[in-house]
């Protein structure tokens, strides 16, 4: 309803004039760093991005005190490297880190018990220092092979004798 002209208007509840925004250009994805496909990069050293990560942490520090351990390692780099095994297990399904998930991670690299010997002796330089080094985490992390990753604990457990089915040694 218009408003009557005998009825005084301020200067603030005055109709102001609209601006005209420009149309936009197109735009193309074209430039050097912009992504052309579906979800992000993947490969070597790029990780895997999942919800709730931090919760993993909380749930990998239940294991500290299940760990064994042999001379030279340290619960802190097996937590770490572990931690970054069971988040990308979660993460490659996309949902948020559960027990199972750092369960796996502990057993894929035997810290919950029945490693063989030249898998304890493999592992214990690439744990080395993990728990301060972001990179040596995630090489920890990538060479669980893929195909690894949708076993249970138990399998892992149960396959341990042929871990280099499991992980990669590069």
């Amino acid at each position: 309803m218009a408003q009557p002209d005998y009825v005084p208007i301020r200067r603030a509840d005055r109709v102001r004039p609209t601006e005209a925004m420009p149309v936009p250009r197109p735009w193309r994805a074209d430039r050097p760093a912009d992504l052309t496909s579906a979800g992000g990069p993947r490969g070597r050293h790029f990780g895997t991005t999942g919800p709730d990560l931090g919760y993993g942490l909380k749930l990998a520090h239940r294991f500290e005190d299940r760990l064994i351990l042999t001379d030279g390692e340290t619960r802190e780099d097996a937590v770490a490297g572990c931690f970054a095994v069971g988040a990308r297990r979660a993460a490659t399904v996309g949902r948020a880190p559960v027990i199972y998930d750092m369960e796996f991670g502990y057993s894929v690299w035997g810290f919950l018990g029945g490693a063989p010997g030249d898998l304890v002796s493999f592992r214990k330089p690439l744990f080395q220092g993990a728990a301060q080094d972001y990179w040596s985490q995630r090489e920890i992390a990538d060479r669980v092979r893929e195909d690894a990753l949708h076993l249970g604990p138990a399998e892992v457990r149960e396959r341990l004798t042929s871990w280099r089915d499991l992980i990669d040694p590069r």
